[in-house]
């Protein structure tokens, strides 16, 4: 019974300690995280009927979030005294992201920990994404095809020439190219990601689906 109540005690105290841990701001890098809208389709968006998913929405790399990040770890759901974002806010990152929800829900999780307003948080995300260049050989696919993760990195650095292997990551979801990943200081320069990003998908036979 005394090593059960300790255990509680030390669950809650080590709980205390990370969420006071998550403060707004307080953070090292930021994850950039693109991803590939045909892929997100077919494993959760046309289940979901998402309007991203539709025929003529001509969707490729779209921005998931801009993530706060520590050398080891993450924040999420930081306490902000900051306002949310408006309907109208978050419509308006519709072009990029695939939908508001989306856009809502990173504010929620990842932009209340940027020490941001809800504002400079969008704008910093939209300048993020603008800032990486995507490849234009991917849109230019007429068929699935498999190729090894591997080949979409390369096209990234080949894209963006400052770019170093370390500071990005290609990711991978059920045999299927998932998203691009790259790490970014506070004022969007790319840095090295740490150990727990850096997790490259060594799949040789990726399934990657043309935009629709």
């Amino acid at each position: 019974m005394r090593k059960r109540l300790l255990s509680l005690i030390f669950t809650l105290v080590a709980a205390a300690a990370s969420a006071e841990d998550d403060r707004p701001g307080a953070f090292d890098y930021y994850v950039l995280s693109l991803s590939w809208s045909p892929s997100w389709c077919a494993l959760e968006g046309d289940a979901r009927r998402s309007p991203q998913c539709n025929d003529n929405a001509d969707y490729g790399w779209v921005l998931h979030g801009l993530w706060p990040q520590y050398h080891r770890g993450w924040p999420s759901y930081c306490r902000t005294t900051q306002p949310h974002p408006t309907r109208q806010m978050s419509a308006e990152m519709a072009d990029i992201m695939g939908s508001s929800g989306l856009a809502w829900y990173q504010w929620k999780k990842h932009g209340v920990c940027s020490g941001l307003t809800a504002a400079a948080y969008y704008d910093l995300a939209r300048r993020a994404y603008d800032s990486l260049t995507r490849p234009a050989i991917f849109r230019k696919l007429d068929r699935p095809v498999t190729l090894p993760a591997k080949v979409v990195e390369d096209a990234f650095l080949k894209a963006n020439p400052d770019l170093e292997p370390d500071m990005l990551t290609i990711t991978c979801k059920d045999g299927r190219i998932q998203e691009a990943r790259l790490c970014l200081s506070k004022t969007l320069t790319p840095v090295p990601c740490g150990r727990d990003i850096v997790k490259d998908c060594s799949l040789k036979n990726a399934l990657f689906d043309p935009i629709r």
